[in-house]
């Protein structure tokens, strides 16, 4: 990170803010073009280890590009705040963002699958208490993104 003074690396902070935003960005690779996502997500953390879930059709371009080329970039960011000056240049911005990178799976067992739309309706409603459809729960795709590297950074 090129400004290492706007580093955060305490843990409950980074904590609170994934706990509060609602839309992670999710950057692929697709034989050499860029394509990035934003979805609504949901997450786990474990050992200090972070695992994101998002869904989505069990076709296109997400889902396939999941299943091969399951090495993606991630973004989050939020608190966004101009910050006003004289001149144009003068201006700037406050925010909070995660950008890191990880290994995307697609989840089968019916039980996961489960845990993780739970985890995601979660952080989108504050509720992780819901029934899902069997037929729409087979027809949807969930998705695993555990976090390999990750940092966080505010102004």
């Amino acid at each position: 990170m090129r400004r290492a003074d706007r580093e955060i690396t305490d843990r409950n902070a980074i904590e609170e803010f994934i706990a509060k935003e609602k839309i992670i960005r999710i950057g692929f690779c697709d034989s050499g073009d860029v394509y990035i996502v934003p979805v609504n997500y949901g997450y786990s953390t474990e050992n200090g280890e972070y695992t994101f879930y998002f869904h989505g059709a069990a076709a296109g371009r997400k889902y396939e590009l999941a299943k091969s080329a399951p090495s993606v970039g991630f973004e989050i960011d939020g608190e966004y705040t101009l910050i006003g000056a004289d001149t144009g240049c003068g201006h700037s911005a406050g925010f909070r963002s995660v950008i890191g990178t990880g290994k995307l799976s697609l989840i089968s067992s019916e039980d996961e699958k489960l845990t993780a739309l739970n985890c995601i309706m979660k952080q989108a409603t504050g509720s992780e208490d819901w029934d899902y459809k069997s037929d729409v729960l087979e027809r949807t795709a969930v998705f695993r993104l555990k976090a390999e590297k990750m940092t966080c950074k505010a102004k």
